[in-house]
């Protein structure tokens, strides 16, 4: 069964609309390069058009009413939105649901310290990586502090042309005989991917240290360090045991850029699974009016388990839908498992794009292709399906049929080999609601590496996908 290029049914129009999405998603992946800039930029996206605060009309008393668009946002990570249709929620709603955490390097919370002239930050890397991907780029700090008296400093240092960047070192080629015969997992350890954020020491005259005592002496024992601390303290009044309450991912510096001399491509930082977290925002404001109630959620934690208070094993989905129904006046702890187990989703998420270069990982009839249009992965797991949400026969027919009706380009796939690999999402959790969900979304390449990549054509269609499903599904 062979699928057709995305890119031959495009006329000139569509052609133009592709480009405007792919605009704006770019713009969204340099805007949202950690959660909480997600979530920062996607509220401001939605007030925009209307959405208002639940917890505000919560206070309000206020009475929730067809049309009403609704957003909760939960520990400034993870976000739930709502666009109430004219059908009562009892009868289900549409989900579209995506991640917005990355893999990245996080900074530990005692993590200064000086070696032989560099000032370093140590981190923990967070989700799957080749750790041997993080070394020898240039790297920026992105993240919030929160000092004793509540107050939240944000950093982001290394994006802008001026900001100074970031790096890990790596060994140059000549002495590296012995680092080459290790394998892969451990050519970079992962308490080796520290950061180096100075080499400067701190200049103190000779007349100084004998006046200020031990303070003036530390700074010398430790002057490149002493200097780092000196320029957080003078820019954002921070000190070092202020980085016990930060928290501080370092991603790659620099922004989402076409590719390819076509510019058919996106290469970024974060797309997995920023890319289907937009396209699902971006079809839930498109979509005017629907006969079922429409809901995205964009959660934090996937990479890690879907884990936390922030994660899509917490229970803030559920309250949420729960305080919903009590403002539209149909709250009951049945009528809240009746709308959970009559909902349809699709769990937004990326799949292992095809790659000639390592052909030997893929079964070719069952791999996604970029151009191809977005993708849907029946099950995903590894081995034997283990760990997976597998979606039944009859939701799928029913998808392509709201799909077909609307000119949607789709493709089915596998991640990878059986016995090559495997990898989870969020879906199995909400299908322990008993509601249909199936996993959907757009085909990369370079997966979890610092830079990853995908097809424009895919993600216009992808959205094109998410709005047909919002607008058109109903079982």
């Amino acid at each position: 069964m062979e699928r057709k290029i995305t890119w031959e049914n495009y006329d000139a129009k569509q052609l133009e609309k592709m480009e405007e999405i792919n605009r704006e998603y770019r713009e969204f992946l340099d805007h949202g390069k950690t959660e909480r800039e997600c979530i920062d930029t996607i509220v401001n996206t939605i007030e925009a058009e209307g959405y208002r605060e639940l917890e505000k009309l919560m206070e309000e008393g206020a009475r929730i009413q067809k049309g009403d668009k609704v957003y909760s946002v939960c520990m400034n990570k993870s976000i739930v939105m709502f666009q109430m249709g004219h059908r009562p929620l009892t009868e289900g709603m549409n989900i579209l649901g995506a991640h917005i955490d990355s893999p990245r390097l996080d900074v530990k919370q005692n993590p200064f310290y000086e070696d032989s002239g560099f000032a370093y930050l140590d981190t923990h890397y967070y989700g799957g990586v080749k750790k041997y991907q993080w070394v020898a780029l240039p790297l920026a700090i992105h993240g919030v502090v929160v000092k004793k008296d509540g107050t939240t400093v944000e950093l982001n240092v290394g994006e802008n042309e001026d900001d100074p960047v970031f790096f890990v070192s790596d060994l140059l080629i000549h002495l590296a005989g012995e680092q080459l015969e290790k394998k892969a997992s451990k050519v970079i350890e992962g308490e080796a991917l520290d950061l180096i954020v100075g080499s400067r020491p701190v200049v103190i005259k000779a007349g100084e240290k004998e006046k200020e005592g031990d303070e003036q002496k530390d700074k010398a024992k430790e002057a490149v360090k002493a200097g780092i601390l000196d320029i957080l303290k003078e820019t954002y009044d921070i000190e070092e045991e202020d980085f016990v309450s930060a928290e501080l991912e370092i991603v790659p510096a620099g922004k989402a850029r076409e590719a390819g001399f076509d510019r058919s491509m996106i290469l970024a930082y974060g797309q997995d699974d920023r890319v289907c977290a937009y396209t699902s925002m971006r079809a839930m404001l498109d979509v005017k009016d629907t006969d079922r109630t429409i809901c995205c959620i964009l959660v934090d934690k996937e990479e890690i388990g879907s884990v936390g208070a922030t994660g899509m094993q917490s229970r803030f989905f559920e309250n949420a839908v729960a305080e919903l129904m009590n403002l539209s006046g149909e709250y009951s702890e049945l009528n809240v498992r009746r709308c959970l187990a009559r909902s349809c989703m699709l769990s937004s998420d990326v799949s292992a794009g095809y790659d000639p270069s390592y052909a030997s990982c893929f079964e070719k009839k069952n791999a996604a292709y970029l151009g191809k249009g977005m993708v849907f992965n029946k099950f995903t797991g590894s081995r034997g399906k283990s760990g997976s949400n597998d979606a039944n026969a009859e939701y799928i027919a029913h998808l392509r049929k709201v799909l077909e009706d609307r000119g949607i380009m789709y493709q089915t796939a596998e991640l990878g080999k059986v016995d090559v690999g495997g990898g989870g999402t969020i879906a199995y959790i909400l299908a322990l609601y008993g509601m249909n969900v199936i996993d959907s979304g757009v085909a990369v390449l370079n997966m979890h590496a610092p830079w990853e990549a995908t097809s424009k054509a895919d993600v216009y269609e992808t959205y094109r996908g998410y709005m047909a499903f919002a607008e058109g599904a109903s079982m």
